[in-house]
């Protein structure tokens, strides 16, 4: 019985967490197409040294060791989570004991001490989030479900951490008490002391109950935490790996150029030809982004990827200075409106469909979805003037997000597309879209080289 409910349960998860992922992966790829295909060298490097490897990670030290013991306790632990697997679809206690013999005793044994780093992390950050008040976990945008979230995975850290012990602490008395079913596993580093310690002298019916109390303890919280992982910002646990790899190789200072622009500026200046057959008629192209669909896929990866940690706004000085902007609250309101949009479109509701469609639209489509609000009722126009576009907060960032791609494309799409913008810098771009100089001059700003060349003809 307990392996068929092992086995229902599994697959429950497993169908459930992917529906969610597949939610997701719908949800980023309503960003407009983008090619990261170059440099496939540069981009392993990139994922093995800062996602795996946490590099950028250890520009503040004692965050990054504590969060290493965490990090190396959730990579290597998995091993005995494919051991508890096997035992739970056949049955079978310790499979890979018989197998591995003194290496199996070393293995738990250094699961074991990091699991005792792994506490000691938790309890840390438990201590830094809720105790010490670090002010970049207490920002505006980190109030009600992001604060509770940061919360709630530490706690279940705590009862990963639990089932462990419990599980392997009372094993080990049951090897002296039922040796034929308890196999002897030789002594582990923690739990061969610490498990006489606390389970030593309890009868052997209450001992088998709290060492499968543990075991289905430590597997039902990794089940939970899965399923959990979509509506979570630890789901950079998994996108921290795709969104080091497909990061921009450009240096941060180079602007994304526009294929519209670059064209128009190419006609006007007579490197390309016009088609004369082009409508006279046709619509002029969007510039920039105003909502999710006209952002990269990887804008939308990014939000998804991000880890809420607050680097990012710590150090910007727009931030720092009492502005409005906080990069870390661009990206938590870019993933809100993908998880919005997401959310409409898996009602199929006709009522998100755009108005002058749905006498012919079927079903609804993100090509025909239309709910009247956009990314600038997320973000404020304040926000996005504040940005000095320092790359500060690129820099910052451990897993290679750029919140300033998001800001630059907005105020592309304000400028550019709306035609608006703050009231000092209007006048600046209209000199220079009539002059070619920043200010209102009447001449031209090239008419001294005429005068020259002029006077010089003479």
């Amino acid at each position: 019985m307990e392996q068929i409910f092992f086995a229902l349960v599994t697959l429950i998860t497993f169908w459930v967490a992917y529906k969610q992922f597949m939610r997701i992966r719908r949800n980023i790829l309503l960003g407009k197409d983008e090619d990261f295909s170059d440099n496939e060298g540069q981009r392993w490097k990139n994922m093995l040294l800062v996602a795996f490897g946490q590099k950028k990670m250890f520009k503040r030290m004692i965050p990054a060791v504590l969060h290493f013991f965490i990090y190396a306790a959730f990579v290597i632990t998995q091993i005995e989570l494919i051991e508890i697997f096997i035992d739970g679809f056949f049955g079978t206690h310790r499979f890979f004991l018989p197998y591995l013999g003194w290496m199996y005793t070393a293995i738990i044994s250094f699961i074991e001490i990091l699991t005792v780093l792994a506490l000691i992390g938790t309890i840390a950050f438990l201590a830094r989030r809720n105790l010490l008040k670090i002010p970049r976990f207490h920002m505006d945008e980190m109030t009600m479900w992001p604060k509770l979230d940061a919360n709630l995975i530490l706690f279940g850290e705590l009862a990963l951490i639990t089932g462990i012990i419990c599980m392997n602490g009372a094993d080990v008395v049951l090897q002296d008490i039922d040796p034929k079913h308890y196999h002897d596993t030789g002594f582990f580093a923690i739990t061969g002391w610490l498990g006489p310690l606390l389970f030593g002298g309890l009868h052997d019916g209450f001992l088998v109950i709290i060492e499968r109390f543990g075991w289905w303890m430590h597997i039902l919280t990794v089940f939970l935490f899965i399923n959990y992982l979509p509506s979570s910002k630890h789901l950079h646990i998994l996108f921290a790996f795709p969104n080091t790899y497909y990061s921009r190789l450009e240096p941060n200072g180079q602007m994304v150029n526009m294929p519209e622009v670059m064209n128009e500026v190419k006609s006007m200046m007579g490197l390309i030809e016009e088609d004369p057959n082009a409508p006279m008629d046709a619509d002029l192209p969007e510039f920039g982004a105003n909502d999710v669909m006209t952002l990269s896929w990887k804008n939308i990866m990014e939000a998804y990827t991000c880890t809420e940690c607050g680097r990012c706004s710590s150090v910007c000085p727009a931030n720092i200075t009492g502005k409005k902007l906080s990069p870390r609250k661009i990206m938590m309101d870019v993933r809100d409106r993908a998880e919005e949009i997401g959310t409409n479109l898996d009602s199929g509701h006709f009522k998100w469909v755009k108005e002058e469609l749905r006498n012919e639209a079927h079903e609804l489509t993100p090509e025909n979805y239309d709910d009247g609000k956009s990314l600038f009722d997320y973000i404020s126009r304040e926000e996005l003037h504040a940005c000095t576009t320092c790359n500060a907060c690129v820099e910052a960032c451990p897993v290679l997000i750029s919140p300033l791609d998001v800001i630059l494309r907005m105020r592309r799409y304000e400028i550019l597309t709306e035609s608006a913008g703050p009231s000092d810098w209007v006048p600046m771009f209209n000199a220079i879209e009539n002059t070619g100089a920043v200010w209102q001059i009447p001449d031209d700003r090239d008419k001294w080289a005429v005068d020259a060349m002029e006077a010089e003809n003479k």
